[in-house]
């Protein structure tokens, strides 16, 4: 029988008794079981909020922070169990679960050395004027299901640092091991701190249009963040949206082809492509575009496609039939329309598991769906360009602008070209690194607000500003 796992409210382990069926991607067998969480829950969780940050906000902040460092070590103790779990709900292969889990740790770790420090405005003879940051009050924050729990961490460690009290959702499809992290951690903090709960997509718009949730922090879809800031628009929550994105890579001539073509691999290909802020386009200068695509398809060619919890697979199947069944609408799409294919372009249907091959496309068109959508699995367009005006035109013409990069031996020109590529992120020779110490976020329709870093820390409080006009007492 699948194995129960329990919502944590108010510092307690609860269920329901109904529960939702957690499935393994790679193998479509039902894994764990979770609580289906509705209003009722949701009500309870808000008000343990509620009423633990009257006293958390006026907590020290040294003890804040070593809460939040109690929290990284808990992740880094119990990490092998908790890769181990992650494998198996959302499929990505061990070593990478390791890297989610570690780098959560790491993050929080790093996030609670962050200070806010009171600025002073006027210290003059006769005003003193300073703005300190306050705590918002109670966050929602509802996480995506291509890294579970390092969206998870990253909301509840600058939360709990700023003094806020959190109510988190994990995805419907990845809810397993954020529970058991909830289990591990429960003591970390007072009760109502943190508070966990499962439950359908429904449960999000409970959490948005909730009264007294003052903060919406949301990772996912921009479809839904679109609705998320709508519903939170009519009490004027304040929001925090990491988006999707159509992430461009430019490869300029003098790139070396043989270090390159490895990296741009698992640019695009690490967690199957699910990733944000995958290279989901790239462009390839005309002078080494041959020679570089057939590099990158013989690479590919060496990389297993299969079950995550297995040696030497490298990338693992889609995490769940929905992103599945639109993968394979863009591959077949692009089979409609006769783009060349370097490698893959075939789905299996038969047998367990939701795999889609590792597929290469030769020079797709621009306006190919492949190319102008965000594709979130192991997909990847190359295209060939002549000048660096004409790439940048390119790269920008999207709706998206969440990360890119640029892949050259002259970082006077890569550092040129990054700064006239519309987006939140972009990266000279490498991809994918993001520091706890630097915020996150993207432009136009890749979201809203920013992670990570002190603006990240900075989206979870309000600037007050106190004046006292001296000597104005006698």
């Amino acid at each position: 029988m699948p194995e129960l796992y329990h919502n944590l409210i108010n510092g307690e382990m609860i269920d329901t008794g109904e529960w939702l069926d957690v499935i393994n991607p790679a193998t479509e067998e039902v894994i764990g079981k979770v609580p289906a969480c509705g209003a009722a829950e949701l009500d309870k969780a808000v008000a343990a909020a509620r009423a633990a940050f009257k006293t958390w906000s006026r907590t020290p902040i040294e003890e804040r922070r070593k809460a939040v460092q109690g929290i990284a070590k808990i992740i880094q103790d119990n990490h092998e169990e908790l890769y181990r779990l992650l494998t198996s709900e959302q499929g990505k292969p061990h070593e990478q679960a390791k890297g989610e889990i570690m780098g959560a740790a790491y993050m929080a770790g790093s996030q609670a050395t962050l200070e806010l420090e009171d600025v002073v405005n006027e210290d003059s003879d006769t005003r003193l004027s300073r703005t300190r940051r306050v705590p918002v009050g109670v966050v929602g924050g509802i996480v995506p299901w291509n890294f579970p729990v390092m969206m998870a961490v990253q909301k509840i460690a600058p939360a709990m640092l700023s003094g806020c009290t959190i109510v988190l959702k994990p995805s419907p499809f990845t809810p397993l091991t954020t529970l058991r992290l909830a289990e591990l951690i429960k003591d970390a903090a007072p009760p109502g701190v943190v508070n966990i709960i499962t439950g359908e997509d429904s449960l999000g718009p409970l959490i948005t249009s909730h009264p007294d949730i003052d903060k919406i922090t949301f990772t996912g879809s921009t479809a839904t963040g679109k609705k998320i800031m709508e519903g939170a628009s009519k009490d004027l929550k304040r929001i925090t949206l990491e988006l999707g994105g159509n992430d461009a890579s430019i490869v300029l001539p003098d790139a070396d082809v043989e270090k390159v073509a490895e990296q741009l691999f698992w640019s695009s290909f690490s967690n199957a492509g699910q990733i944000c802020v995958a290279a989901k386009r790239i462009y390839i200068h005309e002078d080494i575009y041959d020679e570089l695509s057939q590099a990158i398809a013989a690479y590919a060619k060496t990389v297993t496609v299969g079950d995550g919890s297995q040696q030497g697979t490298g990338v693992g199947p889609i995490q769940n039939k929905k992103q599945f069944d639109r993968v394979c609408e863009l591959i077949e799409d692009a089979r409609d329309n006769g783009y060349k294919f370097l490698v893959g372009g075939e789905v299996d249907p038969s047998g367990s598991g939701y795999y889609v091959p590792i597929t290469i496309l030769d020079n797709p068109p621009e306006d190919a769906r492949i190319v102008a959508e965000e594709q979130f699995g192991p997909v990847m367009p190359l295209m060939k360009f002549s000048t660096d005006d004409e790439v940048i035109a390119r790269a920008n013409n999207s709706e998206y602008g969440l990360a890119g990069a640029v892949w050259t031996k002259d970082t006077d020109r890569g550092v040129a070209i990054a700064e006239q590529l519309e987006t939140g992120t972009v990266w000279i020779n490498e991809y994918l690194h993001l520091s706890p110490f630097a915020p996150f976020g993207g432009h136009k329709q890749s979201g809203f607000g920013a992670e990570y870093g002190l603006e990240g820390l900075k989206e979870f409080t309000y600037a007050q500003v106190i004046t006292v006009k001296k000597d104005a007492m006698v």
